[in-house]
């Protein structure tokens, strides 16, 4: 018999803190029962306590009481390994979240999630949960990378307690259905009880795995409702029930489950933005964590070239458990020491510098900008591929992202002005692509709090274009700052707290150059009318 499990509120809850409303839950429980499922997991048990969470975070058996749970549905509910291994002991974890036996508890099925690092500490919780009465399942995440032995020795392991089913993860996202099936003879040559297995869909592959893991013998098949989870999600319920439904030769009804997804999960989706993309699918090829790829689309700092980059460095250096500060030193690609050979007070030495951003300031005040740039005659500096003012009023473009530049490199390559960028710092691949092209190569570390300005070389505290702009006319001597196209962003923006620290960075640092800008801006810049200049 295939136990087909949905854990939806689950899985789910990392998007809306758990916190589902009445109406959805009942509406999921009528729908999980037409549908076919034979089991459900509600939520999870814990003992943290540390912030808002709703009631599926805790799933206490009073909360599951005053649902109506139907008769024929397996209730579920989920442990992370990691409570059963710290500081506390185990057994007292286990009596805070399970103080009744199974008996007496709405609660059928335990299942026990851990990295392979916890997994012989936490599989005594196994023999104590079944001697109350509860099924019992071990959920292996990340077990996709293990080599061959060190999964055979998982098996023997996982043999020597009366566990319902041994499930593994695809962590990643990263599993084939030739590489699910090639785990299973692994788990199988050294355990012979139940086989479950959980899918991810970065690769589109979460329900050919879990179809493949079923003519491999899995008995017990992980879903979630339209695949909610945290990043690329899960296989999907509604595509699992039809093929469960012809497998079983069984007719269901799917209407109910149609109509959640029209009424709750559908605008989920829309809200939280879960599911497969691109970026998904390269982290899943390349074995990265997807946490990182859903908090890059999260966060407006991250452009597209800063989310290909980052793949790109987690490719390399690995990426396989997640870390916020890893995602923020994997943003800013120039570490190491600085070399450039180009000398800015060469050309800006004196000079009076109108440096032009990207905000639609530029081109608003297009007429403005060009009569002073005329008049005035400023050295103009433009950020990247600018355009909205004539070519033959730019002096000189700066831009240093290396993506950027990849994805530029055709535009700049026909732009007539010369380029200053860390040429010398440059992947080979961007440096190919830029053959030909006039460039001013000033070297750039990335240094967290740091302005630093050298005769060919800067650091600055991050890779923005902006701050490099600076350190380069820093470097130059110049003698003061214009800047046009520096709007800003919304007062939620991170990007404008982002923006600002830098400004403020710069203006204390001791080679700082007098900044004014002269289009409007919502940064706290010294600011006047080009119109009056």
């Amino acid at each position: 018999m295939i136990n087909f499990l949905d854990c939806t509120l689950r899985d789910g809850g990392y998007y809306n803190a758990w916190d589902f409303s009445p109406e959805l839950i009942n509406d999921y429980l009528a729908a999980m029962q037409a549908a076919g499922v034979n089991a459900i997991e509600l939520g999870f048990r814990s003992v943290n306590n540390k912030g808002f969470k709703g009631p599926c975070a805790f799933t206490t058996d009073d909360f599951l009481r005053s649902l109506p749970l139907p008769n024929d549905l397996t209730i579920g509910v989920m442990i992370n390994g990691n409570e059963l291994v710290g500081e506390i002991p185990q057994n007292t974890v286990l009596e805070q979240l399970f103080p009744v036996s199974a008996s007496e508890s709405p609660v059928d099925l335990v299942r026990i999630a851990c990295h392979v690092h916890e997994f012989t500490k936490a599989l005594p919780a196994v023999t104590w949960l079944k001697e109350r009465g509860y099924q019992v399942g071990f959920n292996l995440m990340q077990v996709a990378d293990c080599p061959k032995q060190e999964v055979k020795a998982l098996a023997r392991l996982a043999a020597n307690y009366p566990m319902d089913a041994l499930y593994f993860a695809d962590s990643m996202g990263s599993m084939s259905p030739d590489q699910a099936a090639q785990i299973i003879g692994w788990l199988r040559s050294e355990y012979t009880g139940a086989l479950g297995i959980h899918t991810h869909d970065n690769m589109g592959l979460g329900l050919s795995n879990s179809l493949r893991a079923m003519d491999e013998g899995v008995t017990w098949i992980d879903s979630t409702v339209t695949g909610m989870g945290r990043g690329p999600g899960n296989a999907l319920t509604e595509e699992l029930a039809i093929e469960m439904a012809a497998r079983r030769g069984q007719a269901v009804n799917l209407v109910p489950l149609m109509t959640l997804i029209r009424k709750h999960f559908g605008p989920m989706k829309t809200a939280y933005g879960w599911g497969t993309n691109p970026y998904y699918y390269l982290a899943g090829k390349y074995g990265i964590h997807p946490t990182y790829i859903q908090e890059m689309l999260n966060d407006s700092r991250y452009s597209e070239e800063d989310l290909l980059a980052v793949i790109e460095h987690l490719r390399v250096e690995g990426g396989k458990k997640f870390s916020l500060n890893t995602l923020d030193v994997a943003r800013h690609f120039y570490r190491g020491e600085p070399q450039g050979k180009w000398t800015p007070s060469s050309l800006f030495a004196g000079r009076e510098i109108l440096l032009l951003g990207t905000g639609p300031g530029v081109s608003q005040h297009r007429e403005a900008l060009e009569r002073y740039i005329r008049q005035a005659k400023p050295l103009v500096l433009a950020l990247n591929t600018q355009g909205a003012i004539a070519a033959e009023l730019i002096d000189v473009r700066v831009a240093c992202h290396p993506v950027r530049l990849l994805a530029d490199c055709e535009a700049h390559t026909k732009l007539p002005q010369p380029l200053i960028t860390p040429y010398s710092m440059l992947p080979n691949d961007v440096q190919q692509a830029l053959a030909g092209k006039d460039v001013l190569d000033f070297g750039l570390s990335v240094q967290a709090d740091t302005f630093a300005f050298a005769e060919n070389h800067c650091t600055t505290p991050t890779s923005l274009v902006v701050a490099y702009a600076l350190a380069v006319v820093s470097s130059g001597q110049a003698n003061n700052v214009l800047m046009a196209g520096f709007d800003g962003y919304g007062a939620d923006d991170p990007r404008s707290r982002e923006m600002q620290q830098l400004f403020e960075h710069y203006q204390q640092s001791t080679q700082a150059l007098p900044l004014q800008s002269i289009t409007p801006t919502r940064y706290s810049l010294p600011t006047q009318s080009v119109y009056a200049l």
